[in-house]
């Protein structure tokens, strides 16, 4: 079986995070997707919030499991039996630090590799720093987080953001 993780913070989850989702469950046997618990990030969302909207969000998915952890990611890589990393890639500029990470990554595991991949266009510009951003602000943020989430995504960030 083969296995891969999609690791990240998903401060909150995107319809970008989504689309990678999506194309990466029909490329492998299982997905797992894996909040990150950073301690050099303030997240907006608690983990169990974050890990949450996803369960919420991907339910439907029969072959996509939603986890957590802290720590290296080589290491959760072993437990969870996985032998490949996808990451996203929105434009040229998040290359040079995904490429640092997958290079990183391949020093302390050769077997695991990186799989990057591109952004549906629509999403290129969408980050979830820009969501938060935004709905903190006021703005509009329908289409760019997943329906099922939007209304406690907005309550959550507009009562950071006064």
């Amino acid at each position: 079986m083969k296995i891969c993780v999609y690791p990240g913070s998903f401060d909150p989850v995107t319809n970008g995070h989504i689309d990678v989702i999506q194309r990466a469950a029909r490329m492998f046997d299982k997905v797992i997707v894996a909040v990150v618990a950073n301690p050099n990030k303030q997240p907006a969302f608690t983990l169990e919030d974050r890990a949450a909207f996803l369960k919420r969000v991907l339910s439907d998915m029969d072959n996509v499991e939603v986890d957590s952890f802290s720590g290296l990611l080589i290491d959760y890589m072993h437990v969870k039996k996985a032998s490949v990393i996808i990451r996203g890639l929105r434009a040229v500029s998040d290359f040079e630090h995904e490429f640092q990470m997958a290079l990183m990554n391949k020093k302390l595991d050769d077997n695991i590799e990186t799989i990057f991949m591109m952004t549906n266009g629509q999403y290129s510009y969408l980050s979830s720093s820009m969501v938060k951003e935004v709905a903190g602000l006021g703005g509009c943020i329908k289409g760019l987080v997943p329906d099922e989430i939007l209304t406690e995504v907005v309550r959550a960030l507009r009562k950071k953001g006064e």
